[in-house]
């Protein structure tokens, strides 16, 4: 069993964690690296009234993160930053990308591993589009249910206490998790209320915000960042329910009888 669940993980995870960080690259990297020029005083919000928001360029930027890869392996050859990010100033993009595909990767493990054990626990009977509504449902749970009180933040971006976030976040996702398995796995008359309630409470008590005080970004940019995040989200849990759930189904076959 547990072969069965690691071989899952590893299976899905590292496959949608590639895929997902190359969609990171194209689709976030670039707001971010805006935002830090925001942060660190080379652009002023005040001042751009009309912001232009890099369009994603899927071909292009695949492209940029294979050559950057390459000149950090091993090429002495000095590879020419495309403009929007030769904008931020960074020589250390190539690490970074790195960095960020190796990180992803394993987030994207980690949640594979999450998947393919409640499956276990659970004792359901699997199937890929079975995991893809699991994907889903951790989708609602780790992503939109936290994102309608704490919207995903850019560098420089105004915010309340980073504990008190955490603590709201971590409650948030606990009470969206619990709420959904009353309404799947109990499914009484009585186990919808308090399922509801359950969900909303976080909501209702509210999430921690700044106080007085102005962020350093563009609200034009903080809102394409929160929505491209969200999206990317979406994609990131419903390719790996999708995946885990065929996998598991596939190494349960497989089992020696």
């Amino acid at each position: 069993m547990f072969q069965r669940i690691f071989a899952t993980a590893i299976g899905a995870g590292v496959g949608v964690g590639l895929l997902i960080a190359a969609l990171q690259h194209v689709a976030l990297v670039p707001l971010i690296l805006a935002a830090e020029r925001y942060e660190n005083g080379a652009l002023d919000a005040h001042k751009h009234a009309q912001l232009q928001l890099p369009a994603p360029d899927f071909g292009k930027d695949v492209v940029s993160v294979v050559s950057k890869l390459g000149a950090l392996v091993g090429s002495a050859q000095a590879h020419e930053h495309q403009a929007a990010y030769a904008s931020a100033g960074d020589e250390n993009l190539a690490l970074r990308a790195l960095l960020t595909t190796i990180a992803t990767t394993l987030t994207s493990v980690g949640c594979a591993l999450l998947l393919a054990g409640a499956f276990a626990v659970s004792g359901r009977e699997v199937s890929a589009r079975e995991g893809l509504l699991w994907g889903l449902a951790g989708f609602a749970a780790f992503a939109l249910a936290p994102a309608l009180g704490l919207p995903p933040e850019l560098p420089g971006a105004a915010a309340a206490d980073l504990v008190h976030r955490q603590i709201w976040w971590i409650g948030t996702m606990a009470a969206t998790l619990v709420g959904l398995g009353l309404l799947v796995f109990a499914w009484r008359a009585w186990a919808i209320p308090i399922a509801i309630a359950v969900i909303a409470a976080p909501h209702l008590i509210g999430a921690p915000h700044p106080g007085e005080g102005v962020g350093l970004v563009p609200p034009e940019l903080a809102a394409s960042f929160a929505a491209r995040s969200l999206g990317v989200n979406a994609i990131f849990w419903a390719l790996l329910g999708l995946s885990t759930g065929a996998l598991y189904v596939r190494f349960g076959r497989a089992r020696p009888a």
